[in-house]
Formats: structure tokens, sequence, C-alpha cells
């Protein structure tokens, strides 16, 4: 398995040009009280690796994953490498270390 961890820095700079799309696998309460402004939803309890690659098709941003700590982050990227697609980045520190900053959450 090929993981590449991705620190707040480099998760900033990829929302600010645009070229980075955060995929939030926290459960939909975890995301719905706070996530990173832009992230999409797609929660790792009903994880669907298939439903992963039409949305990177679709949006053509670089997909990193994204949850609390980066534990389920590094499982969702396990999923889809065992399902064939190439998907590696992660950001480590998660949601918890975004909201512990004071970035910008919605």
């Amino acid at each position: 398995m090929q993981v590449v961890d991705l620190d707040r820095d480099a998760i900033k700079r990829g929302l600010d040009d645009g070229s980075m799309l955060v995929i939030d696998v926290r459960e939909p309460h975890e995301y719905s009280a706070g996530h990173i402004p832009g992230a999409v939803s797609h929660p790792l309890s009903s994880f669907d690796p298939q439903a992963v690659a039409a949305l990177v098709a679709g949006d053509g941003r670089q997909p990193v994953f994204s949850c609390a700590a980066g534990v389920r982050s590094v499982q969702a990227l396990m999923a889809v490498q065992q399902a064939g697609l190439d998907i590696t980045r992660h950001y480590k520190g998660g949601f918890k270390d975004w909201y512990g900053a004071g970035e910008p959450i919605e």
C-alpha cells in the first residue's frame, strides 16, 4: 500500500489554488458538526470505491482523504487501492489538526 502524508500547509495550498479535492471519510454527524471548507462527505461506514472513482473522474482535482486524525483516511486509501484506484494522499493530521490550529470550518 502506498500512503503519502500531507500536512495542514499542503492542504491549505491545494484548497487555495483549487488543485485539491478533500474527501472527508468521517461519519455524517461528524461532518455536519464541522468540516474543512469545500470538503465532500464520503463516510467510511458506507464507503464505495467505485463511487469515489466516479467522483474523482468527474472532478479533476487531486483527491485527498481526510478524517478526524488520520486513521480512517488510511483505511480509505487501502480500500481504493485494493479496488485498483491510484489514490495515495491523505491529510495526516485530519480535522483535529485543522480545527485545533484555528483554521476556518464549515
